[in-house]
């Protein structure tokens, strides 16, 4: 199938690597008032059943349908040249974008209230991409302090080797960060709720400070989801997701995404690969054109697509869309049931004689309270951390002894999961780097899911009772 032109109805993606229609500055979703012709303003739980998809646009096809498909029909010579022109936006190959997953793009992008977006094959392709999409050799980036294990490694470990220098921080002090900031720093990189520890991000002075030194902030939102926190709305101006995680929710697919806002003014003088002329880019009369020229409103997704997904090839296929479709359809329903949960589980554990400490931000007694009222007043997150309170040994005793919580290194899942997480997920950090990033050796990650929470409360309980020879007091009941 072919998509018609932009001018006809802006559904399909660019041509030579195709993009969303997110890119041509369009994210409104294809069922528009045949009275007034402008897309109605729903509310988040219909678009993340209905945005980004017409059904008489798909031979009335009622599911979003798979397009297992390599390439696209150009149909003939004058059409391929506008595709490539950049005159028409319509499908060419799968490798850069499928109509499924372009569905798929387009409604993440109308749940962050993004300009454009970008699927990826993981979410540390995401990651990375975004990174190297605004930085090169010689460059220089900021990141927090609490990241996920392997980005902290890709920070530490690989960039460097590309000449693209990272500052991890002590901390998200505004004069912390500030101190860092040199002449060729391009990014500040945080996570809006932190893996493990479920730190909150206070967004908007780190917004705040990002804008005042001409770079971007970028927001891993993995945790959250845009169904606890919209980055955009607190100034973040790229997010990125490991949408393997609470996006899809099911463990069943790797995928990732780039989401940009728009707004921010990648034209400053220290983005010259969205302002250089490119051959590629040329009009008729062979003049060479940058990608704020092309694509004034989203650079920057269009870029990682043309220049990055294009060559480097990390593209997410079309069934593994169609899963994180459907997984995104009961988003808020999952979330919700979870944090119910949590907090039945969070209970447990306050006060727990074999627990040392719990950490939640939206525990009325934690010092993060407040931000995360601000920013996920709803609940911050589905996934937290607490000391176990025993030697690293009967740490694991304990994890072994559980039997409904699964040992894997997933997060977001309907299942409830458990790891050891200085051992597993952020083995890749230093004893040094994990005692900065607050992530002690007797920490213990839970990812709670859909079970009966008393299931998961009297799992744990009985395998602290493995560990010890005896269930635990608790200090309200004695």
């Amino acid at each position: 199938m072919t998509t018609q032109a932009a001018a006809d109805n802006g559904t399909a993606a660019t041509a030579a690597a195709p993009e969303t229609a997110a890119a041509s500055g369009s994210v409104s979703n294809s069922n528009t008032d045949s009275d007034t012709g402008q897309a109605p303003a729903w509310r988040f739980d219909t678009l993340k059943v209905r945005a980004a998809y017409n059904p008489a646009e798909h031979n009335h096809a009622f599911s979003v349908p798979i397009y297992q498909t390599t390439s696209y029909e150009m149909g003939d010579t004058a059409r391929g040249d506008r595709l490539f022109r950049q005159e028409e936006l319509g499908f060419l190959y799968t490798r850069v974008g499928n109509p499924t997953v372009d569905v798929f793009e387009r409604r993440v992008a109308e749940l962050d209230g993004a300009a454009g977006a970008i699927a990826l094959a993981s979410g540390i392709a995401a990651v990375s991409h975004a990174i190297l999409n605004l930085a090169d050799a010689g460059d220089h980036i900021i990141a927090s302090p609490y990241l996920y294990g392997g980005t902290h490694d890709l920070f530490k470990s690989i960039l460097p080797r590309l000449g693209i220098t990272v500052s991890i921080a002590a901390d998200l002090k505004p004069d912390t960060l500030q101190a860092l900031i040199k002449p060729n720093t391009k990014a500040l990189f945080v996570e809006s709720i932190a893996n493990p520890t479920n730190i909150i991000a206070d967004l908007e002075s780190l917004a705040e400070l990002a804008h005042a030194n001409d770079i971007p902030l970028i927001v891993d939102n993995t945790f959250a989801t845009p169904y606890l926190v919209r980055p955009f709305e607190h100034g973040a101006d790229v997010v990125v997701y490991s949408a393997t995680k609470g996006l899809s929710g099911h463990g069943n697919i790797i995928a990732g995404l780039i989401l940009e806002s728009g707004r921010f003014n990648w034209g400053n003088g220290k983005f010259p690969q969205f302002t250089d002329k490119a051959f590629t880019l040329r009009d008729r009369q062979d003049n060479f054109r940058s990608f704020l020229e092309v694509f004034p409103d989203t650079p920057f997704t269009v870029r990682v697509r043309l220049a990055l997904l294009n060559y480097l090839g990390a593209a997410l296929g079309p069934f593994d869309a169609y899963l994180a479709l459907l997984g995104l359809e009961t988003l808020s329903e999952r979330i919700s049931k979870q944090l119910a949960n949590v907090q039945a589980v969070l209970d447990y554990l306050k006060g727990n004689e074999f627990v040392s400490w719990v950490e939640y931000a939206s525990d009325p007694g934690n010092p993060q309270y407040a931000l995360a009222q601000k920013y996920a007043p709803r609940g911050s997150g589905t996934i937290f951390s607490f000391g176990f309170a025993g030697t690293i040994e009967q740490q694991e005793q304990f994890i072994d002894a559980t039997k409904l919580f699964s040992y894997q290194v997933n997060v977001g899942d309907a299942k409830s999961l458990i790891v050891n997480s200085p051992k597993t997920t952020h083995s890749e950090l230093d004893a040094a780097e994990q005692q900065t990033g607050r992530i002690p050796p007797e920490t213990v990650r839970l990812s709670i899911g859909l079970e009966d929470p008393q299931d998961l409360i009297e799992d744990l309980d009985q395998a602290f009772s493995a560990v010890f020879g005896r269930r635990p007091n608790h200090a309200d009941n004695g």
